[in-house]
């Protein structure tokens, strides 16, 4: 996989973003009222899925060596995230199919590849059928079956699929099968079902499941009739099912923490719509003190989860092999913050009339899709698992400094050109630990150093040096964690959650001292705030004006939000 020049990386979702507010108008496919309309009868959002096939956007699900657009994987997180930033039903919707495909991309056989990225170039949607009824997020539970067929060759797959995201809709779908029946971490493989391949009555759709949000989604299952499947569906080799979807999975997080920083994106923009519309006795509420520490808060908890996702998506292609680690952090991360800051807002505002201020509900809409987000590729709960599971790996190598240099530089440098993607390089455990956080007391001895030198302020030293003595002590306390498989204590679930917060403000400060002479350091201010306070730690009560600022940001400028990659894109220009 080639990476284009930086400058190009921008404008395919310059260009989207444009359509989608072309798109928004009265009686266009992402016009609210028609939106509202889906929702309220729970229908398939088929136009503004159609809309975003002619602007070409699957090309960008497809990498570029297998006849896609796809060479960094920043620019389709960004993508999803500027249609989510619209409406999180369509996003969900869409952007299944790259969800779907990403297990082939992770396999490694070209000829398959390339067939399947000609046709998802072709308008082809694929899902992927992971979760069963009766099992969860159990993946080594599942029973559906595959078993090889004598004479001719090829598999026949028995078995139930259920809540499944665009299942029914799909062309093709990649399938997680039990291939030996003891199971087990080798007795499953993946396979790429092509629907117009299958003899009549080999499957059969079940009923849409009613769901809280993304009401108009395609969530359902399939179930499957003893269908035949050539040789070649299968992908990779037998018994490598769990290994590669796992991986997969390490990859398609990004694109669920776009569609978060896109809903999040959209929710501040709601509020300070109504924010400067709205008064409290004759008050504005941009003047009310509460409300514009509220909304600063909410502000700084976005820009703390876009640090953590702008790594994230660069990690993919510059700490290939600690994935398991930065993808579970940030998933699990970045949905819960946009959780908090949603909540934060409906507390703040829903007394002055958010909701009823709303013509088509988007707030409220916003609201019950977005707790969708956190559950898709894995929940917080399963992803703090993962975490969990590297406590003594991620101890000793932050004890020891040790951490990929070259491979940090490049994921928290925007600038920086990222090394081309390569999936062999993906691991279940990560065996450099954590380079963000593993070099969070060098980045703090700098940010200290610019501090003595004029170019910080004391300040913002002083949060850096409280982030780091957090950080020291959580190390100290998951070094003793002791459990088994199936008996995790629940106190460690609570440090899972205090090492996102500390990747996360280590993640800002590495971004920030990417270009600390350009870039304004109040932002990141607010992220060691915020960090901080959520961490429990004490903070002075004079830092938390930084809150205010982001407020005086986010009001300045209708219909847009303080982006951290505006700010250090826009420090090289």
């Amino acid at each position: 996989m080639t990476v284009t020049p930086a400058a190009a990386v921008a404008a395919p979702v310059t260009e989207l973003t444009r359509l989608l507010g072309e798109l928004t108008a009265p009686g266009e496919p992402f016009s609210g009222e028609r939106l509202a309309a889906l929702d309220e009868r729970e229908a398939f959002p088929a136009d503004a899925c159609r809309a975003l096939d002619d602007f070409g956007l699957p090309r960008y699900y497809v990498p570029a060596e297998h006849g896609g657009a796809l060479d960094d994987f920043g620019v389709v997180t960004r993508l999803l995230r500027a249609v989510s930033r619209v409406d999180l039903t369509v996003a969900a919707a869409h952007g299944k199919t790259y969800l779907g495909a990403v297990a082939t991309w992770i396999a490694g056989d070209p000829r398959r590849a390339a067939r399947l990225g000609r046709r998802i170039r072709e308008g082809a949607v694929v899902s992927c059928a992971l979760t069963e009824r009766h099992h969860g997020s159990d993946l080594l539970a599942g029973e559906v079956a595959a078993e090889r067929v004598d004479g001719d060759g090829g598999w026949r797959l028995t078995g139930e699929k259920w809540l499944i995201n665009n299942i029914t809709r799909a062309d093709l779908v990649t399938v997680l099968a039990r291939t030996s029946p003891e199971g087990g971490p080798r007795g499953f493989s993946l396979f790429l079902v092509d629907k117009e391949r299958l003899a009549p009555g080999a499957l059969s759709p079940l009923p849409k499941v009613p769901t809280y949000g993304i009401r108009g989604a395609d969530i359902s299952g399939l179930a499957f009739h003893d269908a035949m499947l050539p040789d070649d569906a299968l992908i990779g080799a037998p018994g490598q099912g769990l290994e590669i979807i796992l991986k997969a999975l390490h990859v398609t997080r990004t694109g669920c923490m776009g569609m978060s920083l896109g809903a999040g994106d959209h929710a501040l923009e709601l509020a300070a719509r109504f924010t400067a519309e709205a008064a409290d006795r004759g008050t504005p509420l941009a003047r009310v003190p509460h409300v514009r520490r509220e909304l600063g808060e909410a502000v700084a908890g976005l820009l703390l989860a876009e640090a953590a996702g702008v790594v994230a998506a660069r990690s993919v292609h510059a700490l290939t092999g600690e994935m398991s680690v930065v993808s579970a952090v940030a998933k699990a991360f970045v949905p819960a913050q946009v959780d908090d800051l949603v909540a934060r807002l409906l507390h703040t505002l829903g007394p002055y009339g958010l909701t009823d201020a709303d013509p088509h509900g988007h707030f409220a809409k916003l609201e019950r899709d977005h707790r969708i987000i956190g559950i898709f590729d894995g929940s917080s709960l399963v992803n703090r698992n993962a975490l969990i599971d590297q406590f003594p790996r991620l101890a000793r190598a932050y004890r020891k400094g040790r951490r990929d240099e070259a491979g940090l530089a490049e994921a928290t440098d925007v600038h920086a050109p990222l090394r081309p993607f390569r999936p062999e390089a993906l691991s279940l455990l990560s065996g450099t630990g954590a380079s963000v956080v593993a070099a969070l007391p060098s980045a703090v001895d700098r940010v200290r150093d610019l501090a003595a030198s004029g170019g910080a302020s004391g300040g913002l030293a002083t949060l850096a040096e409280g982030v780091r003595r957090a950080t020291d002590g959580l190390h100290e306390r998951m070094a003793t964690v002791r459990y088994s498989p199936r008996a995790v204590p629940g106190h460690a679930f609570g440090l899972a959650e205090q090492y996102e917060l500390c990747f996360a403000a280590a993640a800002a400060i590495h971004l920030w001292l990417s270009r600390p002479e350009r870039v304004d350091e109040t932002w990141l201010r607010a992220c060691l705030v915020k960090a901080l306070t959520d961490l429990g730690e004490p903070v002075e009560a004079a830092e938390r004006d930084a809150f205010d600022v982001l407020t005086d940001v986010l009001l300045s400028a209708p219909g847009t939000v303080p982006s951290l990659l505006d700010s250090l894109e826009g420090a090289a220009r």
